[in-house]
């Protein structure tokens, strides 16, 4: 019973990862691009609000979504109106949270490999009558391949270790948004040390491999 409750908070995990990702890669994307190309007075602003998740306490940020998704709160006043009911305390309401709560992690890669980029492939490209959203798809995103593929690796494992984001939103309610860490806590608190072992112990190697695949790619560059 316990087997099987910590294997579905595992794939639940892995399915929240794997989404939140997918749809940092495609907000995330544009976002870094504005930012490495912009010259317009709010860049520091919208800079300053993506990366806020790296620097805010996670029951901070966890707490106001809370209030922005709930009956109160406009976002959460939108979606009822709609006829989507509230997002807390459901997944799609942990999707939202841990978009937020990644952002940085996948936006600052790809914001940096714009701006290693330089200039000049896509002036070159636009002497070969490239237009612009061409110029983009043809000659930067290849370019930022490297950035692409660290940014996903960020993303997906900053997602699969998050904690306090997703007490305050997704609760911790078995199969339905209790994620991995959501188990170890329970574990813990109920002094069953050796089944938060075996979870704990295999965030600790998954994390290790993240970290261990970072730092090999980053020295063959250097190579």
């Amino acid at each position: 019973m316990q087997l099987s409750a910590d294997l579905a908070a595992v794939v639940l995990t892995v399915k929240l990862a794997g989404l939140t990702t997918v749809l940092l890669l495609f907000i995330g994307t544009p976002i870094a691009w504005w930012l490495a190309r912009t010259r317009s007075r709010l860049k520091s602003v919208i800079g300053a609000i993506v990366t806020l998740p790296l620097v805010l306490p996670p029951a901070v940020l966890g707490f106001y979504l809370l209030v922005l998704l709930g009956p109160q709160g406009p976002i959460g006043e939108l979606t009822q109106s709609l006829g989507l009911g509230l997002l807390p305390f459901t997944f799609p309401g942990l999707v939202v949270a841990s978009v937020i709560y990644s952002m940085p992690f996948v936006v600052q890669p790809l914001h940096q490999s714009f701006v290693a980029m330089g200039n000049q492939p896509l002036e070159a490209a636009a002497t070969l009558r490239a237009s612009p959203l061409d110029a983009f798809f043809t000659v930067a995103l290849p370019l930022a391949r490297p950035g692409f593929i660290t940014a996903a690796v960020l993303g997906f494992a900053h997602t699969v270790g998050e904690f306090g984001v997703v007490l305050m939103i997704g609760g911790n309610i078995p199969g339905k948004t209790q994620v991995l860490s959501m188990a170890i806590y329970n574990h813990v608190e109920a002094m069953e040390y050796s089944d938060a072992h075996w979870l704990a112990g295999g965030m600790l190697c998954f994390s290790f491999l993240v970290l261990l695949l970072l730092y090999n790619r980053g020295w063959n560059r250097l190579q």
